[in-house]
């Protein structure tokens, strides 16, 4: 069987339950960016040394498949999305224990597997933003959101960690440089 349906030749894409949207709907833009997010990490996954952030961020793949689903009209039961931000809080509060206290930002960075998590953490950041927008328009599940604004806090945290278990120090941002004369 072709993975190419031709359905979609004209712009438009199905819904749960087909019904046939414009490809540049607010919400199908939203599983795009569920997409990019999934892939990048995917991604960090892949780069990642860690054995407990690597298999809890296959979780995490997961979880988001089961928001696009969610969000395109699937019915199906969405409690576990409360239960796993209590499990990020979990992790995030033990990789802190670990990482130096935040008094300044830090520039997004640092190893390879860090600087890929922190692409995915901006990701997430947009994904949030723009579900936050969808829910303006229709329904959208308050887990989703909750969901997705713990996930940009783990991410973050797992870039932290990712780093400092490379021994890559973090660069703290020190403003705006004054110019040279």
């Amino acid at each position: 069987m072709p993975i190419y349906t031709r359905t979609g030749d004209r712009g438009t894409t199905a819904l749960f339950g087909g019904k046939r949207v414009l490809k540049c709907d607010e919400l199908v833009d939203v599983y795009g960016s569920i997409d990019e997010l999934n892939s990048w990490i995917g991604l960090v996954s892949e780069k990642c040394k860690v054995k407990s952030v690597k298999s809890f961020l296959t979780i995490i793949q997961s979880d988001l498949f089961t928001i696009g689903s969610s969000l395109a009209g699937w019915k199906g039961d969405l409690s576990r999305l409360s239960g796993r931000v209590i499990e990020m809080e979990k992790h995030i509060d033990e990789m802190d224990k670990y990482l130096p206290q935040l008094r300044n930002f830090i520039l997004p960075g640092g190893s390879e597997a860090g600087s890929f998590i922190h692409i995915a953490r901006a990701m997430c950041r947009r994904l949030e933003r723009q579900t936050v927008a969808l829910a303006q328009n229709q329904e959208v599940d308050a887990r989703i959101i909750k969901y997705l604004n713990r996930l940009s806090d783990l991410l973050f945290m797992e870039a932290r960690f990712i780093n400092k278990k490379a021994g890559v120090k973090e660069t703290v941002w020190s403003g705006m440089k004054k110019k040279h004369q």
